[in-house]
């Protein structure tokens, strides 16, 4: 995305005039995060990779603050940082190949079958999180966000042409998939490790809500096979507290260094990006991204 922006500012592949910025700014993709893990563990392969490579059944945390670092960095860092980021992914990915128990396929974490798994639905599932507990997207917008993160799906080494750019392809996409998916128990596992980590007692409340609003998302079939039910009290209560929660924690975002240095380029580029931009929503085409 070009932009008319001083020398040697990096507003990295995206930009504050993007919906990746724009949506991504939201804590409430943190739910959306939640639903793809639950979607993407009914591809076999998919679950079958993660539970033999993965040490996320004791080190459930560390592998979320490693997703989400992944995630913040290849949306708001330079370009120098997502592509960095992007090759040592591909990296780790070359090693991870195994032989999958239930279906007895072989899987190989660099198959572009994954990798288009695991983009669609984490795109997919950002759109359903924003307009359930952020708003609603004008015409046009789901699209461009779309095809906006066409680039972020370079990064792990998909070609452009495979990776859809548009929702309804997207959608497609994700729906060419329904054959394969099954419940195993590594999914189970999975999904119940989602939704019920170690936490202080303190925190559970919290948690629970943010699962709840994640089983709100998930679409009838993956329901039916992961045997959840959505709660309609649940529900009641945790769209507007998950609403509220991210309206009085979108500040939170700011810690991040990532984040704190993204705004930093974007007011230096001359877009009026001040430090307390995490307050309000992303503006349209403050910058042209």
């Amino acid at each position: 995305m070009e932009s008319a922006t001083p020398a040697g500012v990096d507003l990295g592949l995206f930009g504050p005039g993007s919906l990746a910025w724009r949506v991504h700014s939201e804590p409430a993709m943190l739910v959306g995060g939640l639903r793809a893990l639950m979607v993407q563990a009914l591809h076999p392969l998919a679950i079958a990779a993660v539970a033999d490579h993965s040490s996320y059944r004791s080190d459930v945390f560390g592998r979320f603050m490693r997703t989400t670092d992944y995630v913040l960095t290849t949306i708001f860092g330079t370009t120098l940082q997502a592509e960095a980021l992007g090759a040592r992914v591909r990296r780790m990915h070359r090693a991870i190949r195994g032989v999958d128990p239930v279906t007895g396929r072989a899987y190989a974490a660099s198959d572009p079958e994954l990798l288009l798994w695991i983009h669609a639905t984490l795109v997919e599932s950002f759109l359903a999180a924003y307009r359930r507990f952020v708003g609603p997207l004008e015409s046009g917008e789901a699209d461009r966000f779309v095809a906006e993160l066409v680039r972020q799906a370079q990064l792990v080494g998909l070609h452009p042409d495979e990776v859809p750019a548009t929702e309804a392809a997207n959608q497609r996409l994700v729906d060419s998939y329904r054959p394969l998916l099954t419940v195993t128990r590594a999914a189970l596992e999975a999904v119940d490790t989602v939704l019920h980590p170690p936490l202080p007692a303190w925190g559970r409340p919290f948690w629970w809500l943010a699962g709840q609003a994640a089983i709100s998302l998930l679409p009838d079939h993956a329901l039916s096979l992961l045997g959840l039910r959505r709660s309609a009290a649940a529900e009641a209560v945790a769209q507007p507290l998950v609403r509220c929660a991210g309206a009085l924690s979108r500040p939170a975002l700011l810690p991040s260094p990532v984040v704190r240095e993204a705004y930093r380029r974007a007011a230096e580029a001359g877009a009026g990006w001040g430090p307390r931009v995490a307050d309000r929503p992303l503006q349209h085409g403050a910058l042209a991204a």
